[in-house]
């Protein structure tokens, strides 16, 4: 494999308008996730974003800052544009997509994506973890993985992803983490179909690979990392770099 880090970002946001450029700690989070990208070696990082003031933030770093429409309609999409202008002739053939709200990422993490795509039966490679209580299985925010991992494999197909607690029954339940390593091919397929309809009925865009499909690959990681959606978001993880 040949893989490139893509970071998605953009300023809309309607929870949390301008949020790449949020200062935590002294540096803004897109900063923060780009330098845990770098500190991960697993390719060059591009930040492809839809505004220039998030790619005048990294300049200052070793990786590539890359303009696109900021009408896109989503990260995959962005990726994908970005991956265009920085490699028309295709010698990246492995593109993992780093959420750019995730700014205490670990970066140890993130060589673990690559993992299902050493097997041929996977499009998609992809991280869970293991929820923790009742109210994380509960909460809508957190996108739950049905997935079930034998004793003798790392790497379990996904079935289905949706913000209700599933499968149903006893035993472990899969928190998703939405960090994905695609195939070039598989990506390229990905952005030129339309929404599908479970996509649309769970605002989940990863159902759109199992519909037309394609197949994801699930790697085990020790924790979630903290997402930065809401204003208190922010405020938790200002809280978390003071301590």
């Amino acid at each position: 494999m040949n893989p490139i880090v893509v970071i998605p970002s953009r300023l809309a946001s309607t929870r949390l308008p301008a949020k790449p450029l949020a200062d935590i700690g002294g540096e803004s989070m897109i900063v923060r996730v780009a330098k845990r990208a770098l500190a991960a070696n697993v390719g060059p990082v591009a930040v492809a974003a839809g505004d220039r003031e998030i790619l005048d933030a990294v300049r200052h770093l070793d990786v590539m800052a890359v303009m696109t429409d900021p009408g896109l309609a989503s990260g995959s999409d962005r990726v994908h544009s970005a991956l265009e202008q920085i490699d028309p002739h295709k010698s990246f053939d492995t593109i993992i997509n780093l959420q750019g709200d995730l700014p205490f990422f670990e970066a140890s993490d993130l060589p673990a994506v690559l993992r299902p795509l050493q097997e041929e039966a996977f499009d998609v490679g992809t991280l869970v973890s293991s929820v923790q209580d009742d109210e994380e299985a509960q909460r809508a925010s957190v996108v739950k993985t049905a997935c079930a991992f034998r004793s003798e494999s790392d790497v379990a197909r996904a079935l289905y992803f949706s913000r209700m607690p599933i499968p149903w029954g006893g035993g472990p339940l899969w928190h998703h983490v939405g960090v994905y390593a695609w195939r070039r091919h598989a990506l390229e397929r990905f952005v030129s179909l339309p929404p599908s309809p479970l996509e649309k009925r769970e605002s989940l865009e990863q159902l759109r690979v199992l519909e037309a499909g394609m197949s994801i690959g699930c790697v085990r990681i020790a924790h979630a990392p903290f997402g930065v959606d809401t204003p208190e978001d922010l405020m938790r993880v200002r809280a978390l770099v003071k301590e």
